[in-house]
């Protein structure tokens, strides 16, 4: 049967009681069985094989169609040289290998948080073995979390030892670290607005070629109008708009691979010779600033890679593996070989490269699927931007939005009415203002490159920190990385009055929001730990006549984890009345994926005891959905009572019918009705505050708590089951 562990606490004395319990429950074995488990489990062959497949159609949308506009926008005023097409395939060739192959494939994906991929997951893995995390909400009881999963080795080496010290002791260093991680997710969801505009707009432009009198206007018309439609169909979920198109992702790589082997057999098999190294330090000797400033182009080859990472969670790292190794990489340089063989013959044409270089017979066909595929590719780029929003949001990095999970068989799949529409009307404003694929590329690039290189970073220490790596090999990873990423981007930071400045305009807006939030959280959360009501007022309480004790249950929500908020006594001193069972319930999110349900609720009781005052701390991942009203009151209470009985048992000389009454009362209580009392703080700077610190937060993040949802509608509350308090946070 299923074992469960809880250490009981009576809060108001401070006293830990040490009680373990065990409790048998077929309710707890099911949920082992079909709960969470992370992809650091091993599957069998055959269901490795099986994921491999499947992650083709999710995963590998975006850099299958590259080949789309690669070219095009590295060559924008044409081929001068015949041997240049060499050069740049053998750029792509090495680029492709080095990057997304030998670094994310075989070293990237291994960084994960119990399967769990992104710059968030790498942040979280760093704060769960180093006291990082801004907010300090750490309880010892966290660490016995399944997927906490920390290893303690007999003997540390020392150098880890010394870099985690310094990580714990330095707040400088705790602030760089996550001002890099929100830039990382800035970038990426910047990635998430570019990819649908530059994906369809070079996917429609393929009419151009069949009809000669079709402007690009009415390319960018079209474009717009498929852009309007793939959002709208975002609130029916990943699974039905993604999943269900997904073999077109396969069918487009076999279209692929089928024109790429046709037109270098063709056209010019000695393209081949690309794979010598050598004709990328001719390309540069021949070009100088002119090759320099083409690798802005070039580098498109990689767009999606940070997607293999970040949609790890469906997948396993095996899965991938397999599946970029055995099928994308090879499909991927045969298409690219392809163009190149045809461009040898056609160099005119590369404005136009993969449309013009496709056989006659396979135009429309190729067509129709290049659109799908488009559309399909820029679903998992906008379904990642709605996970990482998720992410951030569960770390208190982000305004709080609705989330609607979308599927019963992908927790990880959730859709954001608010960003969906906001990403729908930037899409818009980017494709009808740039019109062009190479204009938005100047734009791309920026925002592939800057997370990749903030990967680069993070991995480094990870490697210092976690995986306690070879410093030699340490030290050839980051330098090899940091410097072709580091000329990649000096290379499109080259381009930033063309449009690159949009990536980093987004990133600046993104990270100024989510770090004000994150500030005026953290600096909530310490006023309540400076604030928290005393034992000697509880005892007070529990003595003073004018109290009332009302029927029912009451649900006080605080982001305190130990203690009472100061809410609670103002709540008192403004309604005299208090619930015959009060639970103060924090809501807490874990630096892991997904907490086991089993492991969700700590308990704690508060002094007196008979005043029935409780402590909980609801414990969710990053990726765990937040029950809705019912249940949670449903589950809380039966945790509730079966802390009040392994209590009762493990407490001497209480009777069986002491603790049997007790749990009747809470049963009583809860069947009487339950409230929910909201603390509605208003956060405001103190008086002696500067005027930017007043700005901040009394204008910009009343502004962003205003204009956002409040905590009651993202829980669901009934409005007849809540009772809202005010109180003033001087911060």
């Amino acid at each position: 049967m299923g074992e469960k562990t809880v250490r009981t606490e009576d809060v108001g004395t401070g006293d830990k009681t040490g009680e373990m319990r065990r409790v048998d429950s077929l309710n707890i074995e099911a949920g082992k069985v079909s709960g969470y488990q992370g992809h650091g489990a091993k599957h069998s062959w055959k269901t490795t094989l099986s994921l491999a497949i499947q992650s083709v159609g999710v995963v590998y949308g975006d850099i299958g169609t590259s080949p789309l506009y690669v070219y095009s926008s590295t060559f924008p005023d044409g081929i001068k040289e015949k041997d240049d097409i060499l050069g740049v395939m053998s750029i792509i060739i090495y680029t492709i290998f080095l990057v997304p192959l030998l670094k994310y494939v075989f070293i990237v994906l291994w960084a994960n948080d119990n399967g769990e991929g992104g710059t968030f997951a790498m942040y979280s893995l760093i704060c769960r073995h180093a006291k990082v995390s801004l907010v300090p909400n750490n309880q010892p009881e966290d660490r016995e979390i399944s997927n906490y999963k920390l290893d303690r080795p007999s003997s540390e080496l020392k150098r880890a030892q010394a870099i985690k010290k310094k990580l714990e002791n330095s707040r400088l260093v705790q602030y760089v670290l996550f001002v890099i991680t929100i830039t990382g997710t800035s970038m990426v969801i910047g990635d998430g607005v570019l990819t649908p505009c530059i994906s369809v707009l070079s996917a429609v432009s393929g009419l151009q070629n069949g009809f000669k009198s079709l402007d690009q206007r009415a390319v960018v018309g079209i474009s717009i109008a498929i852009l309007i439609l793939l959002f709208a169909v975002q609130q029916f979920g990943t699974d039905k708009v993604g999943f269900t198109f997904a073999p077109i992702i396969l069918l487009w790589f076999l279209f692929l691979t089928g024109i790429g082997l046709y037109n270098l057999i063709t056209y010019d098999i000695t393209v081949l010779k690309a794979f010598n190294p050598m004709y990328i330090v001719t390309y540069f000797q021949r070009n100088g600033k002119a090759a320099w400033v083409s690798l802005g182009g070039a580098v498109l080859c990689i767009t999606g890679t940070e997607a293999m990472f970040a949609d790890l969670g469906h997948f396993s790292v095996r899965a991938i593996q397999i599946s970029f190794t055995c099928f994308t990489f090879p499909t991927i340089i045969i298409a690219y070989l392809g163009q190149s063989a045809y461009l040898a013959k056609h160099p005119g044409d590369v404005a136009t490269t993969f449309y013009a270089s496709i056989p006659k017979p396979l135009y429309w066909p190729t067509f129709v699927v290049a659109v799908l595929a488009a559309i399909i590719a820029s679903q998992a780029l906008i379904t990642g931007t709605f996970s990482i929003i998720a992410q951030s949001l569960g770390l208190g990095c982000f305004p709080r939005v609705k989330i609607v999970h979308t599927s019963a068989k992908n927790e990880g799949q959730v859709y954001i009415p608010e960003i969906n529409y906001l990403l729908m009307i930037a899409c818009v404003i980017i494709t009808a203002c740039f019109k062009t694929t190479e204009k938005i590329g100047n734009a791309y690039g920026i925002a592939v490159v800057s997370v990749m290189i903030i990967t680069t970073c993070m991995i480094t220490l990870i490697m210092l920190v976690i995986w306690k790596t070879s410093i030699f090999l340490i030290a050839i990873f980051f330098v090899v990385f940091i410097a072709i990423e580091g000329v990649y981007l000096s290379s499109v930071l080259f381009k930033f009055v063309d449009g690159g400045y949009l990536p980093l305009l987004f990133s600046a807006v993104l990270m100024v929001i989510m770090a004000i939030w994150h500030y005026v959280h953290k600096e909530s959360y310490m006023f309540e730990v400076k604030n928290k009501v005393s034992t000697e007022y509880m005892k007070q309480l529990a003595s003073n006549p004018d109290i009332h004790r009302i029927p029912g249950m009451g649900f006080l929500y605080s982001d305190l984890v130990q203690g009472v908020p100061p809410i609670f006594s103002h709540f008192v001193s403004n309604i005299p009345s208090v619930h015959s069972v009060v639970v103060i319930v924090t809501i807490k999110s874990l630096p892991v994926s997904k907490v086991l349900a089993e492991e969700r609720f700590i308990f704690r009781q508060l002094e007196p005891k008979e005043y029935r005052m409780f402590r909980c701390v609801a414990r969710y991942g990053y990726n765990d959905l937040v029950e809705g009203p019912k249940e949670f009151e449903q589950l809380l209470v039966e945790n509730l009572k079966e802390f009040i009985r392994m209590k009762g048992v493990m407490s001497e000389g209480n009777s069986t019918n002491s603790y049997e009454e007790e749990m009747q009362f809470v049963q009583e209580a809860m069947d009487k009705g339950v409230v929910y009392l909201m603390g509605e703080a208003q956060v405001v700077a103190e008086e002696k505050s500067t005027w930017f610190k007043k700005i901040v937060v009394n204008y910009i993040y009343d502004f962003l708590r205003r204009n956002f949802r409040q905590s009651d509608k993202i829980l669901a509350i009934p409005r007849t089951k809540l009772l809202r308090v005010g109180m003033t946070y001087d911060i």
